[in-house]
């Protein structure tokens, strides 16, 4: 499978990562030509041949005219989500702005959709970003696999002023990663760099793989004891194809004084809002009471809502959450036909593996409705002609 390996001994940044991007055959033509499709101008890229400490490796600028960026987070993901992107870069870019604002709003103690950035709002760093998921789009969406990140002691001076190493954002942004101790005294990795890194890869040693390409991105400043360059082993590895994965949230109350016909409703409020799955379990609860969990999962960027919901709609007085990663089986929507008519089915996929085809509830219970047969019955139609489509 085709894999990069980011070997982070000096660290990540947005330019370094998009830098090394370029050194292993990103076409920079055709880069530029897939971030005209972002409403913003200004800027121009300066991309060059560097040496830092005798190794050679690509330093890519980003030539500002702007002086003012303080831009808000749900601004750029408005004019991410507007674009002309294709949906993978843009749903990637949207994913490392989303958990880089969730950092910041937990840091200061706001809520997300106010969260100003500062020194990612400039259009440098929108540009490193964007970049970053279109460069991975275009060399084909390589497996990642990332060294665990170096952090550092010291103090960084951003727009809030002296900040302690390793930076506050950075640290909540890699929380639940491996890290680990280095001696530079300087900042090694950037907000902006380990936001690109949580999302795009997972992280250990290096994998076993036949190594095709060795690419080298450069960081701004010279280091005394290492070059200061982010290097990527690009190749082919003998590995099963990754699960898919995503981030869920998890929300969780304990009801023991609920109107089970208010449930019902419930649930199906929250499902119609956006949540993944909602169920009921029983359980003691104090004072002997029998009563109920409730638990909800469902994307983090409606975790507010939802819980507004489970509050306002029924007697919870409060809403435990937590964030979690899930692994995933890509899903297709398809239909089948079968001799009551078509029936709407899903596709469930393991990478490129085919595993199974199931059909849609709801789909079925309409056909049995209009049909007038037993909704079992239908099942066993769709069921036969999934199987039926299998065998040609």
């Amino acid at each position: 499978m085709r894999t990069l390996f980011l070997d982070s001994f000096s660290g990540i940044s947005g330019d370094m990562f998009l830098g090394l991007l370029l050194d292993l055959g990103l076409s920079l033509a055709n880069l530029e030509a897939e971030l005209r499709k972002l409403p913003v101008d200004g800027y121009r890229l300066k991309l060059e041949e560097v040496q830092r400490q005798a190794i050679t490796g690509s330093k890519l600028t980003v030539l500002c005219e702007e002086q003012h960026h303080h831009r808000t987070w749900s601004g750029i993901d408005r004019m991410l989500a507007d674009s002309a992107l294709a949906t993978p870069p843009k749903e990637l870019a949207r994913r490392i702005f989303r958990r880089i604002g969730e950092a910041e709003a937990k840091i200061h103690g706001v809520v997300l959709e106010t969260v100003h950035f500062h020194e990612v709002g400039a259009l440098d760093s929108i540009v490193d970003i964007v970049g970053a998921a279109i460069g991975l789009h275009l060399l084909g969406n390589p497996r990642v696999v990332c060294a665990p990140l170096p952090m550092t002691r010291g103090t960084v001076r951003c727009a809030h002023g002296n900040f302690p190493l390793p930076a506050p954002a950075t640290l909540e942004i890699l929380r639940g990663l491996p890290i680990v101790h280095d001696f530079a005294g300087v900042e090694l990795v950037t907000p902006t760099g380990a936001a690109i890194a949580a999302e795009i890869a997972c992280f250990g040693g290096m994998p076993a793989m036949t190594l095709e390409q060795t690419g080298y991105g450069a960081g701004e400043r010279e280091l005394a004891d290492r070059p200061n360059l982010l290097r990527g082993l690009l190749g082919e590895a003998a590995v099963e194809e990754p699960l898919d994965q995503d981030r869920v949230v998890i929300l969780k109350s304990h009801l023991d004084d609920a109107n089970p016909e208010w449930l019902g409703a419930l649930m199906d409020r929250l499902l119609a809002v956006g949540a993944f799955d909602v169920g009921f379990s029983a359980l003691q609860m104090k004072k002997n009471r029998p009563g109920l969990a409730l638990t909800v999962i469902a994307p983090p960027h409606l975790s507010e809502q939802l819980a507004r919901i489970i509050m306002r709609e029924s007697s919870a007085a409060g809403v435990r959450w937590q964030e979690s990663r899930r692994y995933k089986l890509r899903s297709e929507p398809g239909t089948t036909v079968t001799r009551l008519g078509e029936v709407q089915v899903k596709h469930f996929y393991e990478g490129e593996q085919h595993l199974r085809t199931v059909p849609e509830f709801e789909s079925c219970r309409q056909l049995a409705t209009e049909s007038g047969q037993p909704l079992p019955e239908v099942y066993r139609l769709v069921e036969w002609a999934i199987g039926a489509t299998k065998e040609k």
